[in-house]
């Protein structure tokens, strides 16, 4: 094998890079010390900013297979052929804390799919819960600020935790799959995901169908207990992936929808666009499109899992949005947040680059290159003239294509724009419905849990809770009373 000759990063070969270039064996550095001036410098600038949520995260590749058509529901490339594949890229998280946190915090799990599509990158943002604590985004900052370090301390506060939850009703039903027996995940192998979100498909004659997506994990689902993450190293789920599936223990996910109607949509009794609520399976129930598994390691953590960047906003053609407040809100905050911490063209890092010719008009910035030609690629339209319209459609220069345009999206009829207040919604009966789902141990669990953070906050905001709890079912609320009782 041939010997590879160290080089600066300009390609040019390392002499000595043990040894910097001294005035004799005891004297000063030298100016003209310039590999060593590229390492330091170099080294100065190894991080980005870490993301504000999701910051401690583990990804890897794998294969999305369609075990069902959904040509009646959708244009996407991807889903139309029973045995399609698909290559993915999949990042879990954990939410609230920073890259110094554990893997095994109490905390949601983030599941976040990048499909690499013949026709342009889709985005599936979501967690391993199917619904989230907020239906509004301008409460998101607040949220996250209650849940982090205490600005003052710099440690964690739960009280500060409660007060948020106390003044937000909509939190309950989130709330209560994180404190129950289901928060802390023994490894990322063993959560379902979800898109959360609710999402559009429409066909070629443009029907308009509401989705949701569901990943079942096919290893079983796992948890620990607050006295069982304690001794779990900090670091443990992301080895048992990279072991995993290092030694060919694939981890897979059964892939499942939900599809409603736009007229079911308009006369269901729940709200379909709110983040805080489920659809009943009985109402609508899972169908199942295929399997998704995991079958390849990252090979640099840095340059793919952490400058990989997911958007709900990446869409493709037969996949659309939806008028969830907080996924309209996403549509613009995640993109921003990765021209922010990675680069105005992160998407031509290869592990965020489409598989499929990109053209567009957009140009320069940081880091502007010619594409991925790594992934068999590169920018079909990089010349004259960046503007468009133009009259070089004949050289290539590319053009808009009508058909792939969305059916419009529907509003609600004599709709008055303004601030329409939630607060008289129903938070309270799905977090019912789920705590009389649980066992008496899983009730037990969720009870202790709350009462370890809630019997740190004071007497106005545990009241304010309990009666959350006791809206939703009478036992949820003196169990978690009778929980606060015995610490106290």
């Amino acid at each position: 094998m041939s010997k590879e000759i160290l080089t600066t990063s300009a390609g040019a070969p390392v002499p000595d890079d043990n040894n910097s270039i001294s005035v004799g064996a005891r004297g000063p550095l030298t100016f003209d010390n310039h590999y060593l001036f590229e390492k330091l410098a170099h080294f100065n600038r190894e991080r980005i900013p870490e993301r504000v949520v999701h910051a401690r995260g583990t990804g890897a590749y794998g294969t999305f297979t369609l075990s069902k058509s959904l040509k009646d529901y959708t244009i996407a490339s991807f889903l139309q052929d029973v045995g399609q594949k698909t290559e993915v890229f999949l990042r879990f998280s954990t939410v609230g804390g920073g890259q110094d946190s554990s893997d095994y915090a109490r905390d949601p799990r983030g599941f976040a799919v990048k499909f690499y599509t013949p026709q342009g990158n889709l985005d599936i943002v979501g967690n391993n819960t199917p619904v989230f604590f907020l239906n509004d985004p301008i409460k998101f900052p607040d949220f996250i600020h209650s849940q982090k370090k205490d600005p003052r301390t710099n440690l964690p506060n739960p009280a500060n935790a409660f007060e948020f939850w106390a003044n937000h009703p909509q939190s309950l039903h989130q709330m209560t799959i994180l404190m129950s027996d289901r928060g802390i995940p023994a490894s990322y192998r063993h959560v379902h995901g979800f898109s959360s979100h609710t999402l559009s498909f429409w066909n070629t004659d443009g029907q308009r169908y509401w989705i949701k997506w569901h990943f079942k994990t096919n290893q079983g689902i796992k948890t620990l207990t607050n006295e069982e993450a304690a001794k779990m190293p900090a670091f443990g789920a992301q080895q048992d992936l990279v072991d995993a599936i290092d030694r060919g223990d694939y981890p897979s996910w059964t892939v499942k929808l939900q599809i409603m109607s736009e007229a079911e949509a308009k006369g269901y009794h729940i709200n379909p666009f709110d983040l805080t609520k489920i659809w009943p399976h009985k109402d609508f129930p899972l169908i199942e499109v295929g399997q998704l598994e995991l079958n390849r390691n990252v090979r640099n953590y840095f340059a793919e899992t952490e400058q990989a960047a997911f958007a709900p906003s990446n869409l493709v053609p037969g996949v659309g949005a939806s008028p969830d407040k907080m996924l309209q809100a996403r549509l613009l905050a995640y993109q921003d947040a990765h021209r922010y911490r990675v680069g105005v063209n992160a998407n031509q890092l290869p592990v965020n680059a489409p598989r499929c010719p990109v053209n567009h008009y957009q140009r320069d910035g940081a880091m502007a290159g010619m594409g991925c030609p790594a992934h068999g690629h590169e920018n079909a339209f990089l010349g004259s003239p960046n503007f468009y319209p133009n009259d070089r459609a004949a050289e290539g220069a590319p053009v808009p294509a009508a058909e792939f345009a969305p059916p419009p999206m529907p509003v609600l009829e004599q709709a008055w724009i303004g601030y329409h207040d939630q607060g008289e919604e129903d938070y309270y009966t799905q977090a019912g419905d789920l705590f009389r789902l649980m066992n008496d141990d899983q009730k037990q669990q969720l009870c202790n849990n709350i009462a370890g953070g809630l019997s740190q906050a004071n007497a106005d905001i545990q009241a304010r809770v309990l009666a959350q709890f006791e809206k939703a079912d009478p036992a949820y609320a003196a169990g978690v009373r009778k929980a606060i009782a015995a610490i106290a």
